[in-house]
């Protein structure tokens, strides 16, 4: 099963690798496409993944600072400062 994120904060390819190790981490999850210049995170979970896995990946996004756009706390400070962080980690591990 597909599920589409448009979210706020993705700016390179820091936080793209992030994104993508924190989402794998998350049991169900398949595959994990990040498009940094439309802001669009699209991920793939296994048939046998039911009931909150939808959640668990938006709530993991939120908590990295990646918030769904236009939805509560989405265009907040905490979320752009920690995405800012997030993308740094991505940087560093992208380099090891």
């Amino acid at each position: 099963m597909k599920h589409t994120f448009q979210v706020e904060n993705i700016r390179c390819g820091g936080c793209e690798n992030t994104i993508q190790k924190k989402l794998k981490e998350i049991k169900g999850v398949e595959e994990i496409q990040v498009n940094v210049e439309e802001k669009i995170v699209t991920v793939t979970t296994n048939p046998t993944s039911v009931g909150e896995i939808h959640n668990l990946i938006s709530e993991k996004l939120t908590s990295l600072g990646y918030p769904e756009a236009g939805k509560r706390g989405s265009n907040n400070l905490k979320a752009k400062a920690t995405s800012v962080v997030s993308c740094a980690i991505g940087k560093v591990s992208n380099t090891n």
